[in-house]
């Protein structure tokens, strides 16, 4: 079945396609957004462990969809939901934390700033923050954020306030600011997306302390699927198909995007022409889209005939250290250690930059009580020790657990892309619905990890400061696999990127990519708001582009 031909046709909705969508149907353009997940309703968000974090609620179980990963070259490949972003209206955005943080100018010039480390494939962006100010203001309004600015060695500038004020922090946020001044750092109030009062038709924070994994059950959390799709649907010019996988993108004669063909909910398939298509399902999952679309033209996928598609992956760099704190044992000096106000709301930036060191770049120490679920605490518990801890025993430690407190710290830090971090597609695995699936080697530059090391040693440094009961160090050379860009970077040379500045891909020129694809390096920040403002960025660049026919 062949649909009537639409100006754009956006694959995925979240971070990257929400903002494309509303800007492109308030322009009057008709406009199809296909998503692969469902459409789920607020109600639908409910406090179930199990549904939301052990099930397909979100994300797809590994043996029918798997992605293929290793973390070194002489690894084998292994089936994980490791780089796996939420399938349903929204993406991403819907189960996220909702840490908004801005990119920093030295992100876009990190090569002329910091220089480039060696066996590295950093290059400076062909923008510069002030080209993308502007759509952080947008995207920060059309989504709802509310933070504080704070002055800081790394602030980045700024037009004005946030929309909306910082949410209520526990008593815990006081603590870290005196520790901090006393070591001579600047604690900054982490901005989120999540409206802290009544915002555009959406209802306050409730406080519940499960955004993480978990949609919410007020719609306080900005995600596209409540503060971008619905105001583009408002305008008639949205077309939103839920459950519907894109299987391929078809061109014409020219070499252009005419098509894309996917599986709708029944699994029959469906074919929808459009003038312009939009890709925009994540930096792993839209590589393998362009990757598996493969024609005459495009031997080894849509535009890849210089083999760029799915290089320069990067994710972030993820350390973690904790400090537990016995409620009954302070319950004089801190008799509000027990409140159970959920967000601690502070961040260090301290050393965004090091310039002491070997490593230039480093990233943001993002300070959280550890997430409340119940299921994932008893498991870590059971699993300690050689042999594990079973019966009286954890029903001992799980009361412990439950005395306590439990303040963590975790890393946003640059992932430096280089050429043994990459994706492309394995055509002996097939997913559900008989498409190649990705396989990611994501190999660290030796920098990544003496730079964790380095923000994990820092971050404790703040933790011993508040003298816990115990102090316990998770991880000092992890990553974040949900937090991905790369693949499709934006550059102004089509040897060596896959899109232009605009987004548009230099081998196809009615093809844009949208997501983290576009991003040339990491930054030291959860990349969600600057995947949202290039997306308003580019929204209103194909807006004008359009219009010129």
């Amino acid at each position: 079945m062949s649909h009537r031909q639409a100006d754009v046709c956006i694959v995925g909705s979240g971070a990257g396609g929400g903002p494309v969508a509303l800007t492109l149907a308030r322009a009057g353009f008709k406009v199809v957004v296909l998503e692969k997940g469902h459409l789920y309703k607020t109600e639908e968000f409910v406090h179930d462990e199990i549904l939301n974090s052990r099930r397909n609620f979100f994300m797809p179980y590994p043996w029918e969809e798997p992605h293929l990963i290793r973390y070194a070259e002489h690894e084998d490949f292994e089936r994980s939901n490791a780089a796996w972003l939420a399938n349903c209206v929204g993406g991403g955005t819907v189960h996220m934390s909702g840490y908004f943080y801005r990119l920093k100018p030295v992100d876009f010039r990190m090569v002329s700033m910091l220089g480039k480390p060696a066996g590295s494939d950093v290059v400076d962006w062909p923008i510069s923050y002030g080209d993308l100010a502007p759509f952080y203001d947008e995207a920060e309004a059309e989504l709802g954020v509310s933070g504080a600015v704070e002055p800081h060695p790394f602030a980045e500038p700024r037009s004005g306030p946030y929309p909306l004020p910082p949410l209520e922090a526990h008593p815990i946020s006081k603590e870290i600011d005196r520790v901090c001044k006393k070591l001579g750092l600047h604690p900054l109030t982490t901005a989120r997306g999540i409206v802290s009062r009544d915002y555009q038709g959406r209802s306050a924070c409730a406080y519940c302390g499960l955004c993480g994994s978990y949609g919410c059950e007020v719609d306080a959390k900005s995600g596209t699927h409540v503060a971008l799709i619905p105001k583009a649907l408002e305008t008639g010019n949205l077309d939103l198909r839920p459950r519907s996988m894109a299987k391929g993108i078809e061109v014409d004669s020219r070499g252009l995007a005419k098509s894309v063909i996917y599986l709708n909910e029944k699994g029959e398939t469906e074919e929808q022409p459009a003038k312009v298509v939009v890709v925009s399902c994540s930096a792993v999952e839209s590589a393998r889209l362009l990757l598996n679309s493969q024609s005459g033209k495009y031997p080894k996928g849509l535009s890849n005939n210089a083999g760029q598609v799915g290089r320069h992956l990067h994710f972030s760099g993820f350390g973690e250290s904790r400090a537990h704190f016995s409620i009954s044992a302070r319950k004089e000096k801190w008799p509000w250690l027990a409140e159970s106000a959920p967000f601690v709301l502070r961040s260090i930036q301290d050393w965004y930059v090091v310039k002491d060191q070997p490593f230039k770049k480093g990233g943001t120490l993002d300070f959280v009580w550890t997430h409340p679920n119940p299921i994932f605490a008893a498991q870590h518990l059971a699993s300690e020790g050689q042999e594990g801890i079973f019966g009286k025993a954890l029903k001992d430690m799980m009361r412990e657990y439950r005395d306590q407190k439990i303040l963590q710290f975790e890393t946003y830090a640059e992932y430096l892309p280089n050429p043994k971090s990459f994706m492309d597609v394995d055509s002996g695995t097939l997913d559900k619905y008989g498409l190649p699936v990705a396989r990611i080697q994501a190999v660290r530059h030796p920098h990544d990890k003496l730079m964790l090391k380095y923000l994990v040693d820092r971050g404790e440094e703040i933790l011993k400061e508040l003298q816990p009961e115990v102090l316990e160090r998770r991880a000092d050379d992890g990553v974040t696999t949900i937090l991905q860009g790369g693949t499709c970077r934006f550059g102004k040379d089509p040897a060596t990127s896959v899109l232009d500045p605009g987004c548009r891909s230099h081998e196809v020129k009615n093809l844009y990519v949208v997501d983290g694809s576009f991003m040339p390096s990491s930054g030291g920040v959860t990349p969600t708001l600057t995947i949202v403002a290039n997306g308003f960025r580019v929204g209103h660049g194909m807006v004008e582009t359009l219009k010129r026919g």
